[in-house]
């Protein structure tokens, strides 16, 4: 009898920043006010210190919650629009983890369905491994894309055994030279085609032909759908492909275009964790992804699982801070310029041998905690800040420990990208205490006694040799009640 294969854990994260795209139809509504058609909802957006590392890695912290992440075997990370051409992704994010040196890491990139592409061939070999996938795609001012994309990502954690999520049936690929977008190598913005030759010709043939190959190799039939996802394919696709197959409207997921956007290589993933959100044991779901043909899946829902603190896409979706400077936006993607003044005329090189050296400290977040005093400090230093001891110092992990604020500074004066520049003393409950950058502050404001949580972002942008440097900050945690 062979091991079911399947789904231990899933996570999520979406940028706390939204844009209503009215703000943005508004912006260029003198030279384009065809946009305004497209002006429902809102969308996600980084911030000028997040990316697809980042998010990668807060969805797979997401994803790990209880789990051991030394087990990592392997580690996959699916993308379209990864900071590094030419440095695995996939590794800094297992770096940021803590994940065993001898993990196995992989990026998959070119397609859109890339996420979902990886998902079918970890279930098919049968490998242990944590898929995750992100992007933030840039696009031009005044685009449709600049209206319908969002950035984001997804993880999930597979394996095989009887305590599953959710058990994986099968999956269908269907590879043809149907172009409905591209972006050449050296280009930073993609070309669309026309929408109704991709719904029609494309969505409302390919799609269909996928799904009820699969369909029919596993013994089912659209009745038997209960959470259907579409990936790809534009606006209200994934309705129009449903009943082209014949699945009931009721089983068509949101597909989170209103409060997220389109998030390439990573939608699919969010949609399948919106479906286990929502799924019930013995419930059958199918996620699709349209792109050069169509990759589909299918999953049974096995348990609903314990509760392990994760926030999921539900708990992504209630942290948001609704931003209505249209050029903040521009300015976080890099769309545009700021004259910063002299204060941001400083050179940002990273020294990568000493990157090297502390990795733990900067990619993992571990200080030191000395055996004589029990005191807890960051960075760890050959002697002891509290009683002097030399080499006493064990590693303290730091990164899943909460804190409070203890002191504040809203410091307008200092550069940021995003001013005001918050920093302040943060208490941790074990003890350490450290200066450190506060980040994804509301409208409400921080203060003394906030509760703080860690989160992994860009520290420096070192434009000049276009390298990005990473370390951790701390961003207030949102009450139970928002979530």
């Amino acid at each position: 009898m062979s091991t079911a294969i399947g789904i231990r854990s899933f996570g999520a994260y979406i940028p706390a920043r939204r844009m209503q795209r009215s703000e943005i139809a508004k912006a260029h509504a003198w030279a384009l006010p065809g946009l305004r058609g497209l002006g429902k909802g809102e969308k996600a957006f980084c911030s000028w210190d997040e990316d697809v590392i980042t998010m990668a890695v807060e969805a797979s912290r997401d994803c790990m919650r209880g789990q051991d992440v030394n087990a990592l075997a392997r580690l996959c990370l699916a993308s379209t629009s990864a900071p590094f051409a030419d440095v695995q992704n996939a590794t800094l994010v297992a770096s940021a983890l803590g994940a065993p040196r001898n993990v196995a890491t992989s990026d998959q990139t070119a397609s859109t369905r890339a996420g979902l592409s990886a998902l079918s061939h970890a279930c098919e070999s049968g490998a242990s491994q944590l898929l995750v996938a992100g992007e933030k795609r840039r696009t031009k001012l005044g685009s449709a894309q600049e209206m319908l994309f969002g950035d984001g990502a997804a993880a999930l954690l597979l394996g095989s055994g009887d305590d599953l999520l959710a058990t994986y049936l099968g999956s269908e690929s269907l590879s043809v030279p149907f172009v409905d977008h591209f972006r050449e190598s050296n280009s930073d913005y993609e070309y669309a085609w026309e929408e109704r030759w991709i719904r029609d010709e494309g969505v409302g043939k390919l799609v269909p032909e996928a799904v009820n190959a699969l369909l029919q190799r596993l013994g089912k039939t659209a009745a038997d759908v209960a959470h259907f996802g579409l990936a790809g394919g534009g606006p209200r696709a994934d309705g129009f492909a449903a009943k082209k197959i014949g699945i009931a409207d009721a089983a068509v997921l949101p597909d989170l275009r209103n409060n997220v956007g389109d998030t390439g290589a990573a939608h699919s993933l969010l949609l399948l964790t919106e479906a286990l959100e929502r799924a019930q044991p013995g419930d059958l779901i199918i996620i699709a992804a349209f792109a050069q043909g169509c990759e589909v899946i299918a999953f049974e829902m096995a348990a609903k699982g314990s509760d392990t603190g994760r926030r999921g896409l539900a708990g992504n979706l209630a942290r948001r801070h609704e931003e209505t400077a249209y050029m903040k936006m521009l300015s976080f993607s890099g769309e545009i310029e700021v004259e910063w003044g002299m204060r941001s005329e400083t050179d940002q090189k990273t020294a990568l041998t000493q990157q090297y050296r502390v990795a733990d400290q900067t990619f993992e977040f571990v200080g030191g905690k000395c055996r004589d005093c029990d005191t807890i400090q960051f960075p760890r230093l050959p002697n002891c800040v509290n009683c002097g001891a030399f080499d006493t110092q064990s590693p303290a992990p730091l990164a899943d420990e909460k804190a409070k604020v203890l002191t504040v500074t809203a410091d307008w004066l200092m550069f940021s990208q995003s001013p005001p520049l918050y920093m302040g003393l943060s208490q941790f409950d074990n003890g350490a205490r450290m200066l450190m950058e506060i980040v994804d502050v509301g409208p409400e404001g921080i203060d003394v006694g906030t509760p703080l949580e860690m989160t992994f972002r860009i520290k420096e942008l070192d434009k000049m040799r276009g390298y990005r440097r990473y370390f951790w900050k701390a961003r207030p945690i949102v009450s139970a009640a928002g979530e």
